[in-house]
């Protein structure tokens, strides 16, 4: 971080006043690039970035303290914000509502580079009709011992699959390990039905692929493989849009590819650095996605035939939750990913010969998110230490709390 805050900077967007407060401040030490690096970065890929989150309800996910700090979620939009930021009224399955950030714009982006976000983080619909997703989004999230190659061959057995049912899937890299498939649709259909015809998609990838990929929601019973994730289309959800760049060292963006550079393509390829001039040589590969609008008449009907989805066992005490089928044991809960990591380190000194008989997959660590910010839970799945040197659950060894001193209505003890 730059040492004391310089001036700001007012730049002139297209006939908008955009104010850059301290532009000087290093925001990636690796790469040395300043919060006004950023800005310039989403103006010289504005086209791209609007085609992927403008005109969306957004949520703004701040980074104040850099990419090293844990960062916040502000699903309102700030109250003084200028006139170009238009908004739009979520109403969330929680009861609540909040009234969002919608960009339409170059100075929109830039403005919302100022308040310290990196990426973008958009709903699948459009401000103007909020119940009807738009867009179906694919997220191929690769478990631990995955590399890219396996990726890439599930990537491409989505595609065969949105093929068959009348779909055009448009992939980009997701900005960390994995992939993502976006896929245009009539605004026709209910969040329940997009988030039907995903997991729809995702249980025939698996079909057709099993070992490469999972449709399983339960993290602990996917194994080494690809999970391909249906629930980011629940309602609620957004993920990271193209041209996002993402809180990596290096400064790494979610960029949209062509179906032929897909195998050949690398995650690390693609940088704050590299991509602008990426992008002014050969545009925006994702620059027919609104031409490409489908219908999910096809997934739909490939739901009914296949069924229900298997369901996990629930528990007899009457409380409804689900039992894992796996071994499982809960080390700890954490504020920050760095002492969800250190939590993990203490428990393998204390189970020093268990440790070999992990496989990376066994080992779990998820960012949860809490009513503003992530925390961390960490788990260690023992399905191959043998039965009798499991240990059994202990007192975790950090026990983190996000809710501490919040309430809300219906929260038991509010």
């Amino acid at each position: 971080m730059s040492p004391s805050k310089t001036p700001a900077e007012i730049l002139d967007i297209d006939g908008a006043e955009v104010r850059v407060s301290n532009p000087d401040k290093v925001v990636f030490p690796e790469p040395g690039l300043t919060k006004l690096d950023l800005v310039r970065y989403y103006l010289a890929v504005a086209e791209g970035a609007l085609r992927g989150a403008g005109g969306r309800p957004m949520v703004l996910k701040r980074f104040p303290k850099g990419i090293d700090a844990e960062p916040f979620f502000q699903k309102r939009v700030p109250e003084n914000h200028p006139p170009f930021i238009d908004t739009a009224t979520l109403h969330y399955s929680s009861g609540t509502s909040a009234e969002e950030t919608v960009i339409r714009d170059a100075a929109g982006l830039a403005w919302v580079v100022n308040l310290g976000c990196l990426d973008l983080n958009p709903h699948p619909v459009r401000a103007e009709d909020l119940e009807h997703p738009d867009e179906l989004r694919v997220d191929l999230d690769p478990m631990p011992g995955v590399d890219w190659s396996q990726i890439v061959d599930t990537a491409y057995v989505a595609q065969d699959v949105l093929t068959d049912v009348g779909l055009v899937g448009w992939p980009k890299t997701s900005g960390s390990r994995g992939l993502h498939i976006l896929v245009r649709i009539a605004p026709n259909w209910s969040y329940r039905e997009v988030r039907l015809a995903a997991e729809t998609l995702a249980r025939e990838v698996e079909n057709r692929a099993p070992g490469l990929a999972t449709a399983r929601w339960w993290k602990e019973e996917r194994g080494e493989s690809v999970f391909v994730d249906f629930n980011q289309n629940a309602k609620d959800r957004t993920v990271a849009s193209a041209y996002s760049v993402r809180s990596l060292p290096d400064a790494r963006v979610s960029t949209p590819l062509n179906w032929a550079d897909v195998r050949s393509a690398r995650p690390d390829q693609f940088t704050v650095l590299t991509v602008p001039d990426r992008y002014a040589d050969v545009g925006d590969p994702h620059a027919g996605i609104d031409h490409g609008v489908g219908s999910l008449d096809g997934l739909l009907a490939l739901a009914a035939e296949l069924g229900p989805a298997e369901r996990a066992p629930r528990s007899g005490d009457g409380s409804g939750r689900r039992m894992s089928t796996m071994p499982l044991i809960e080390v700890a809960r954490t504020k920050t990913k760095p002492e969800a990591f250190a939590a993990l380190e203490e428990w393998k000194e204390q189970h020093p010969g268990l440790v070999s008989a992990l496989h990376p997959a066994d080992v779990l660590i998820d960012g949860m998110r809490g009513s503003s910010s992530l925390w961390y839970r960490v788990r260690v799945n023992l399905q191959h230490v043998p039965e009798t040197e499991r240990p059994p659950q202990e007192d975790l060894l950090a026990d983190y709390d996000p809710w501490a001193g919040k309430t809300w209505p219906g929260r038991p003890g509010a």
